[in-house]
């Protein structure tokens, strides 16, 4: 059963035809009860009145009731126990029992028995229980029937009522399906019940972050075409100037500029589509992962630049600890991070590579830091440096300002805290990624 308004109209009848059920049991035994007062009430009376009657009067009278559903019956025994009188006969009658109210059960079910003694004989009136529990039963009927009648207009009524509490949920719905596909405005929360609010308050945020999430796609496209034209740019003019290139020397200039360029644009791209990666913020993939090993991976691999540029590239403090996250972006952070401080940290200068604890022991973190000799960036732009495209007036070598952007957004997907300050002597940067502890 699919339709929220067949369900509702479902579980409001079973509950409505449970209760019923439940208080009709009750009425049966209410009625049951009231039947067995009256009814021992008369058998009392009969029998003090038979009581007091000559036992002659007994003996040549018959007692019958008024309708067959009074259905007493009257014995009279003798004090010895032999029955000498009898009202009305059965095909099983209780026995002599005790004075006073008795239930007695024979073959034919139970009988409701009140027995008193005369001068020389007992009386005994009696009534089969099938009796009260019959007239119990027509009671409770009689008490129920209005209800069962009127059902078939009560699930008419619940069903009108749940179709018209529905109404808000089916003008959302057409509201939502006449929207444009591009259209990320806000639902109207207006005139919608307190159940129906908070899902068109969870839509809403949705609808808020996919427009964030466009947002930064629109952004970034517009960036990285902006990006990518001046390098096409500058590739198209060195491609001019390789075709009027008139000696070898010209020539060989000429490819050696075009050959930088063409470098320069594949590592714009590549860092474009590692940003690209990392952007939705999706969870990485959780495995633990051994830092000291990764640091050493990745200074192995830059060795050659380090050295190209006259630069003491090493491993300081090492420490075997493990932080869970993705291994591929992982090596992509701390890469960035190597490759920048050589890249900008001056020719003849030191960069620094150390993994380990943060020395909190209140609540210890894995540290990973990369320092670096060169000049430093200014306090008031270490938060600029990590937005995208944003690079520094007068830096060298040109670059694309996006590789401590891709550290940020790893950083943040890892659940880890970036900071950028001064080396320890004052000088130069200090990057420091700070990883949950396993």
């Amino acid at each position: 059963m699919s339709s929220l308004r067949a369900r509702l109209l479902a579980w409001l009848l079973g509950g409505v035809v449970f209760v019923g059920a439940a208080g009709g049991w009750i009425v049966y035994r209410n009625a049951l009860a009231e039947a067995d007062a009256f009814f021992d009430y008369h058998l009392r009376q009969t029998a003090l009145i038979l009581r007091d009657q000559p036992v002659e009067y007994l003996l040549s009278q018959e007692v019958a009731p008024a309708d067959a559903s009074y259905d007493f019956v009257v014995q009279v025994w003798s004090l010895d126990g032999v029955r000498v009188y009898l009202s009305r006969p059965h095909a099983v009658l209780p026995a002599i029992t005790t004075l006073g109210f008795s239930t007695v059960s024979t073959a034919e079910g139970r009988w409701r028995v009140y027995g008193v003694q005369a001068l020389t004989r007992v009386i005994q009136v009696a009534q089969p229980m099938s009796v009260r529990e019959k007239r119990a039963a027509q009671l409770a009927l009689s008490t129920l029937a209005p209800f069962a009648l009127l059902l078939p207009v009560l699930a008419l009524l619940i069903w009108l009522a749940v179709g018209h509490a529905l109404k808000p949920l089916e003008r959302l719905t057409t509201l939502v399906k006449a929207r444009r596909v591009n259209a990320l405005e806000p639902l109207p929360d207006t005139r919608l019940p307190d159940e129906v609010r908070p899902l068109v308050g969870a839509l809403n945020e949705l609808l808020a972050r996919l427009a964030a999430a466009l947002g930064r796609e629109r952004a970034f496209m517009a960036d990285a075409a902006h990006e990518l034209r001046t390098p096409l740019t500058a590739l198209h003019l060195q491609m001019d100037r390789l075709a009027r290139a008139e000696g070898e020397a010209e020539r060989s200039a000429a490819m050696g500029q075009l050959s930088a360029g063409v470098e320069r644009a594949i590592r714009l791209v590549e860092q474009m589509l590692s940003l690209a990666r990392e952007e939705p913020r999706t969870p990485p993939r959780r495995v633990p992962v051994a830092l000291e090993p990764l640091a050493r991976e990745c200074i192995a691999e830059l060795l050659p630049l380090a050295d190209a540029r006259h630069i003491d590239l090493g491993l300081g403090a090492a420490q075997p600890l493990t932080v869970s996250g993705d291994p591929d972006a992982l090596r992509t952070l701390l890469r960035n991070l190597i490759d920048n401080a050589v890249r900008y940290g001056g020719e003849g200068g030191r960069v620094d590579v150390s993994v380990e604890e943060n020395g909190n022991t209140a609540a210890p973190r894995v540290q990973l830091a990369v320092t670096d000799s060169g000049p430093g960036i200014p306090p008031e732009e270490r938060a600029r440096v990590l937005d995208r495209f944003y690079r520094r007036a007068g830096t060298a070598p040109p670059g694309s300002g996006l590789g401590l952007a891709i550290v940020k957004a790893i950083a943040d997907a890892h659940g880890a805290t970036l900071t950028l300050t001064a080396g320890p002597d004052g000088r130069g940067l200090r990057v420091i990624v700070l990883f949950p502890s396993g």
